[in-house]
């Protein structure tokens, strides 16, 4: 009998358990929901996906999978929509759900609080309500929250925190949270909801929060996008404040981190993953433009800091680093791509995909 390594034996389970199966994608033609969706339907499954209904009804990153796939269009805060896709799935059972539809950038979530605790709040309890509503036979909902959520440590709950051996706040499934952007509050406030109808109406559902994804197809305003696509055009690169840490975790790691809790999670519980380490952002800006330099992207860019990129006030979050050893106990997950090897190819992915990005960066 053939042995495989570990991940390739996972996936060969997933597939399995995925193939001719109804799953339901909320935000499935943005970033890692493109992703996910693409991942599910490699392994066979039955995808239906949610879609925010716009004038020209165009899909961006899974139009290359229209054929393999049911799209809904709709908008999450229009309970009516949300109901009538839904319904589509009555009948069925085994059902799983991803709900990674949001209004996901910290920055704009301060410019437009009101979409931000709509879509975030409004469109899950709608989306909830709706499968309690049709009756529908779920076998996991899964919201994904966000590492935000945790914010800074407040002096008068260190005690309640976890440290590694460096002293660093290392943030589990246990740790305290303090969410300190309307971004972050908004995604709090959903998981919480999502736990409420698994207490309530025994809804199978859990939360993952996943630590800062980046890779192909991220919008542009994220600081990977940002450096990357400014190093693409020009000789500089204005960012915000590089003093913070953050865990960063490539986007097909994110993704295997999902279908691994939707697959084998406990129903009620939460789990959070990410790389397990992490650099400033001052480090992260180096290591991406160096690795572009040696790859011959271009001439290596002048840094810039510009306070005006800053978040507002206290909200910047200083440090964020994850403990997933719940996740990695319960199913074998921990990510596979190290740094260098998804940052370049992320950086590829904009190199050869500018009219995908162009339109969308914040620093022209």
């Amino acid at each position: 009998m053939m042995a495989y390594p570990q991940s390739e034996t996972q996936q060969m389970n997933v597939d399995a358990r995925l193939a001719d199966r109804p799953v339901f994608v909320t935000g499935a033609d943005g970033f890692v929901g493109s992703h996910l969706t693409d991942r599910l339907i490699d392994a066979g499954a039955d995808v239906h996906v949610f879609v925010r209904a716009t004038s020209s009804g165009e899909l961006n990153n899974i139009r290359h999978q229209k054929e393999n796939l049911t799209v809904h269009r709709g908008d999450l805060r229009d309970p009516h929509s949300v109901k009538q896709a839904l319904s589509t799935l009555q009948g069925h059972s085994d059902i799983l759900i991803f709900h990674l539809a949001a209004q996901a950038h910290v920055g704009e979530s301060w410019d437009r609080p009101y979409e931000t605790i709509d879509t975030n709040v409004k469109g899950t309890l709608n989306l909830l309500q709706a499968v309690v509503d049709l009756g529908l036979d779920i076998s996991k909902f899964d919201t994904a929250g966000t590492s935000e959520e945790y914010g800074n440590v407040k002096d008068e709950m260190a005690a309640k925190h976890e440290f590694d051996d460096n002293d660093r706040v290392l943030l589990s499934e246990r740790s305290p949270v303090n969410p300190t952007s309307i971004y972050a509050t908004s995604k709090l406030a959903a998981d919480f909801l999502t736990m409420n109808y698994f207490d309530a109406y025994d809804v199978p559902t859990v939360t993952t929060r996943m630590f800062n994804n980046y890779g192909p197809r991220q919008n542009p305003r994220y600081i990977t996008g940002t450096i990357i696509t400014q190093a693409l055009e020009r000789d500089i690169v204005e960012l915000g404040n590089l003093q913070p840490k953050r865990d960063l975790c490539y986007v097909e790691d994110g993704v295997r981190g999902h279908l691994h809790v939707a697959l084998e999670g406990n129903p009620g519980e939460q789990y959070v993953y990410g790389h397990g380490e992490n650099i400033s952002m001052r480090d992260w800006t180096n290591l991406i433009l160096d690795v572009g330099a040696e790859e011959g992207y271009w001439e290596r860019p002048e840094i810039v800091q510009e306070e005006e990129r800053y978040r507002p006030g206290d909200s910047d979050v200083e440090e964020l680093l994850v403990g997933y050893e719940k996740l990695h106990e319960e199913t074998g997950w921990e990510p596979e791509f190290e740094w260098r090897e998804g940052v370049r190819r992320t950086i590829d992915w904009y190199a050869n995909n500018k009219e995908s990005w162009y339109g969308r960066v914040d620093w022209r």
